[in-house]
Parts: structure tokens; C-alpha cells; sequence
């Protein structure tokens, strides 16, 4: 396994997602990188919480640098969506933004190490399949691991990878084995056939995560591809002719998670962390916090430990 030994348990994870590899050199700068350093981590400190403040240096290994999985409940952060191949500059500010106004402690996306390494933030890597049976996500699986090998920051901000479209809808995988596989899981409660407004969703949601919590074996679960659209668009459609979409429904959606945090933090497996789909407008429309102009489409402030 060469540098990356110890990096991270190699998940088997498969979400619902858009997202791509890109090859952006704005995205993956090679800057000269000091050699490692014998780094003394704060009283309790772990990345990455909140609170932590990243080393001035890069520590010589792991060890004590990963807070425990069961810590890692309720609000973890957002998906994040690279395709438009963001400057770097561009990067760090809205990674700052994820860390320090919403207390997010993970970006889900293709792979961003430098800017999450200056942000605080760890990541969620994706390599994206696709749905037409190509072979295009083995070139994206060799970028990413590219990366990863080669970035002696990356062990330490990337904690997951993930590989996967949307089996669990596709029939890529049966069901049991995917649910063995499966770290983590997408969230769609809009598309759901009983679906009406956001506040009247949780029995759509403990349907789908009782069955995981069934047939996981004990596993550690995120909730991935996860929220309420604000508008319908042509990829985006209800499954059910009483679901609405607005701007008041996405907000409810992520307070009635916020409201769950204490049994989220109580599941077994470690607890339920769940991400907030997406960033922004511009990434995905009708799924963002922001707007396309930069604005926030109403509060959020989701607790991120109860």
C-alpha cells in the first residue's frame, strides 16, 4: 500500500450522487511540502473536531489524529460539487465558510486536499460510476488514488472513499450485499411515493434506515445524498403528487433532522451523522443553503453534538 498504509479502512460505500472526477490543476496545486514533523496534539484534541486547530507542520503519523467514528453524529457537513473547477482561492474560502459558520467537520466530494487541509476540514472522497456501463470511473478511481499517494497531506483530511451511483435504486448490487458493503446511504425523502411537505417526512426516513440498521451488520452510517429541494426541475421530479417543494420546505427538512440529534447519537454503529446536499444553488439547483447569488436561503445552524 506504499504511504497510504493506515490511511483509512478502503470503504465499499454506495450513495446516490452527481458528482464527477475532474482534472483541474487549480483544484491539485504540487507545492514544495516540508517534511513531517513530531507534532503534539492538544488535550482531546482530534481532527477533525471542532475546536481543533490544524499543526503548523505535518505530523509523522496517525496515531492519536482521527476522532472516534462514534463522535461523529448529527450535522457533518455538505456535499460539495467541483465540476466547475473552482480556483483554489475560491476553495478555501467556502471550505473556511463550511468550517466556521456552519461547524462543519467534513466536505463530501472528488478530492480537494490542500484547501480541506487548510480549512480544518476532513473528506469524504467519491469516485464516481455513472449509469451507462462505461468504464470511465476507472481513470477517476487512478486520478483520485494518484492523489492520494502522492499528497502527503492527504492521510490526513480524506477519511472515506467511496465508490459507487446509485445501486440501491439500479440494481447494480442486491440489496443484502449491498447493505454489507454499505458505510453510508442516500437520503431522498422527496422521491418517496407518501412524500407530502418536509415536517410530515421522519416516517419515510426511519422506514429506510430501520432497514439498514437490520441488515448492516452494525455498521457506521452517514446520511449521504441527503435533503429537500427548494424547486422541481427536470431531473428533479416527486414520485408523489403531494410533495412540495420550496424554499420553507428544504429549511424544515434539515430542522426536523436537527431536531432528532439525540437519537441520532444513540443508533447503533456509533450514531448517525448526516450531510447537508449541497453547498450551494450553483451546484445543484433547488438543493443548496446559498442561492446563486451568494445568499442564504433561510437560517441554518443544525447542532453538530447533543
Amino acid at each position: 500500500m506504499g504511504p497510504m498504509t493506515g490511511l483509512l479502512p478502503t470503504y465499499l460505500t454506495y450513495i446516490r450522487s452527481f458528482y464527477k472526477t475532474v482534472h483541474c490543476a487549480t483544484l491539485l496545486p504540487s507545492p514544495l511540502w516540508a517534511a513531517p514533523a513530531q507534532v503534539t496534539l492538544g488535550a482531546g484534541g482530534c481532527f477533525p473536531a471542532l475546536g481543533f486547530q490544524m499543526p503548523s507542520a505535518m505530523p509523522s503519523s496517525l496515531d492519536g489524529w482521527w476522532c472516534d467514528m462514534s463522535d461523529e453524529y448529527a450535522f457533518v457537513g455538505f456535499s460539495y460539487e467541483v465540476t466547475a473547477c473552482q480556483s483554489l482561492r475560491q476553495l478555501r474560502r467556502e471550505f473556511l465558510d463550511i468550517r466556521n459558520t456552519f461547524g462543519g467537520r467534513y466536505v463530501r466530494l472528488d478530492n480537494i486536499v490542500t484547501a480541506a487541509w487548510e480549512a480544518g476540514l476532513g473528506v469524504h472522497a467519491l469516485i464516481w460510476f455513472g449509469f451507462d456501463g462505461t468504464d470511465e470511473w476507472i481513470g477517476r478511481r487512478d486520478s483520485l488514488l494518484a492523489t492520494l499517494h502522492s499528497n502527503p497531506r492527504a492521510k490526513f483530511v480524506t477519511r472515506v472513499l467511496q465508490f459507487g451511483s446509485e445501486p440501491l435504486y439500479d440494481g447494480v448490487l442486491d440489496p443484502d450485499d449491498l447493505a454489507r458493503k454499505s458505510h453510508r446511504r442516500p437520503h431522498a425523502a422527496f422521491f418517496s411515493q407518501q412524500a407530502s411537505t418536509a415536517n410530515n417526512s421522519w416516517p419515510d426516513v426511519m422506514n429506510d434506515l430501520n432497514w439498514f440498521l437490520d441488515h448492516g451488520e452494525g455498521k457506521k452510517i452517514y446520511l449521504s445524498e441527503n435533503g429537500w429541494p427548494s424547486v422541481t426541475s427536470e431531473g428533479v421530479q416527486p414520485n408523489s403528487p403531494d410533495a412540495v417543494a420550496n424554499v420553507q420546505n428544504e429549511a424544515d427538512y434539515y430542522t426536523l433532522l436537527d431536531s432528532k440529534c439525540s437519537f441520532f447519537k444513540t443508533v447503533q454503529g456509533g450514531g448517525v451523522g448526516w450531510f447537508a446536499h449541497i453547498y450551494s444553488d450553483s451546484q445543484e439547483p433547488g438543493y443548496g443553503i446559498y442561492n446563486t447569488k451568494g445568499s442564504l436561503k433561510f437560517n441554518f445552524s443544525p447542532r453538530t453534538a447533543c
